[in-house]
């Protein structure tokens, strides 16, 4: 998947007997991947070198944006959390609704960011960027803490939602139109398994220091993150001819299908976001005497987070590992034809996983849980691979009617690449509004019926709208989405 609003300048030639790019600094200055000569002697290693480095600092980022998906199993009355569970379950939502919100908010700027200071440059910053969410917890992440400032601290874990865009617009340069599919894939999964990886550093916390050293997952990422800015600092270059074309944006939010595709992408990363910042909570407040510790604590019991946290990370691996399929799929089949599949195995998942809650039946909403995060992947695959195919179609259209071929290309690709950064801040927030929802089921109803049951109804929707829009036969002109 790309998350990119930049357009390129018409490359430079390159000469007839490619020499490498030409350099000042770490800013190169002569850059032309589609040139098949040039790339294969002297651009692939120069991207490949800078998508090895991109998919590390986004990696770390990922996770950070993630870590207090895993703080909140560790969080009890003595960090300022609510006696009551209803209440305390309610103020953990609160405190992984706060960074969802704030990552998704800094994802467009964060993408204007690689034309405006270069795409190593850049980098460097946002990586950097990442010492403040976890220097934080590192100083004030400790019992007595307020319940005011425990979210101060997960809001500033937001700075780790925009590392994606930003890294996803800059590979995207790198790479000549036939290999970005497959870069960016690379790239986005690559990042998406850093939530993954956040719970399994939770886990491995949980096991040896115990849930009452929480900071300790911070000690682990520092020096990643460290090392995150110094390898891009060191291996990773600036295209000086990347530019923002802020009049993309303006123009392609007057076309409907931006706001079709961001919808349906709400309904996949969104889902796939907020899940996974969501699950533990979901588990340990769903099947609380599943996930008993062993003994009581002042004559009750309590939920031992190590329990829970052998199972929250499968969702988002699987989720993350099986993104690429998705666009396969939407290759072979199409895309629309993907979605709507897709959306409709979504909403029979999540009727799983309420009949699971309704019958409290562990093992049955685990597996219509973990079915839901592989198809919110592979959702991300075919959702934003149904975008340049959709502006393709309208410049194949135009082009019938008499348009020159190459201005309408052109006009495609810069709507495209407008719309792919568009969605994907858009989608983000759909992680907002699975936790609010998830909060508010469990304040009115103590479990999560309620969130499931808007899920299947967005769900539905989304499969309705992609019918209705891409599939019916009188729908529109467009084909091959």
């Amino acid at each position: 998947m790309t998350e990119a609003v930049e357009t390129q300048q018409p490359p430079v030639a390159a000469p007839a007997a490619p020499a490498p790019p030409t350099t000042r600094g770490k800013w190169i200055d002569v850059w032309d991947p589609e040139n098949p000569t040039f790339w294969e002697r002297t651009g692939k290693n120069v991207a490949r070198r800078n998508l090895v480095f991109s998919i590390f600092s986004e990696h770390v980022g990922f996770s950070i944006w993630s870590l207090w998906s895993v703080f909140v199993l560790f969080l009890t009355p003595a960090y300022g959390i609510s006696t009551d569970p209803k209440q305390a379950a309610a103020e953990k939502f609160l405190l992984t609704i706060l960074p969802t919100a704030l990552g998704a908010a800094v994802r467009l700027p964060y993408t204007f960011a690689i034309a405006k200071f270069g795409g190593r440059n850049w980098t460097v910053v946002s990586a950097l960027l990442l010492l403040v969410p976890c220097v934080a917890v590192a100083i004030a992440l400790e019992p007595g803490t307020s319940y005011g400032t425990l979210l101060f601290l997960s809001a500033l874990a937001g700075f780790g939602g925009g590392n994606f865009a930003s890294s996803m617009a800059n590979i995207n340069s790198f790479y000549p139109q036939r290999l970005k599919g497959a870069a960016l894939g690379l790239n986005a999964g690559g990042g998406n398994l850093g939530v993954a990886a956040v719970q399994l550093v939770g886990l491995a916390v949980l096991a040896t220091a115990g849930k009452g050293h929480p900071r300790v997952m911070v000690g682990v990422y520092i020096p990643l993150i460290v090392l995150a800015a110094l390898g891009a600092a060191l291996f990773m270059d600036n295209l000086s001819h990347v530019k923002n074309d802020k009049h993309a944006m303006r123009d392609v939010c007057r076309d409907p299908h931006t706001w079709i595709m961001s919808f349906l992408y709400i309904g996949t990363f969104g889902s796939f976001i907020g899940f996974g910042f969501a699950f533990g909570q979901v588990l340990q407040n769903q099947f609380p005497s599943h996930f008993w510790a062993s003994g009581l604590v002042k004559g009750k019991h309590v939920v031992d987070p190590v329990k829970v946290a052998y199972l929250t990370f499968l969702g988002p691996l699987v989720g993350s590992l099986i993104r690429p399929v998705g666009g396969w799929l939407a290759d072979k089949y199409g895309g629309a034809k993907t979605t709507f599949w897709n959306f409709v195995a979504m909403a029979v998942c999540a009727s799983c996983v309420l009949a699971a809650s309704v019958q409290k039946s562990l093992v049955l909403f685990f597996i219509g849980f973990i079915a839901l995060f592989v198809f919110t992947g592979v959702g991300n695959g075919s959702t934003y691979k149904m975008i340049p195919a959709i502006f393709r179609s309208k410049s194949q259209l135009l082009i019938d009617d008499g348009a020159d071929s190459a201005t309408a290309d052109r006009e495609a690709r810069r709507f495209a690449n407008a719309l792919i950064g568009i969605a994907g801040a858009i989608g983000a927030f759909g992680g907002v509004l699975v936790n609010v929802a998830f909060r508010q089921s469990f304040l009115t109803y103590q479990n999560g019926n309620g969130a499931y049951i808007g899920f299947i109804a967005f769900y539905a929707a989304c499969f309705v709208l992609t019918w209705f829009v891409y599939l019916r036969r009188h729908a529109a002109r467009l084909s091959n989405i």
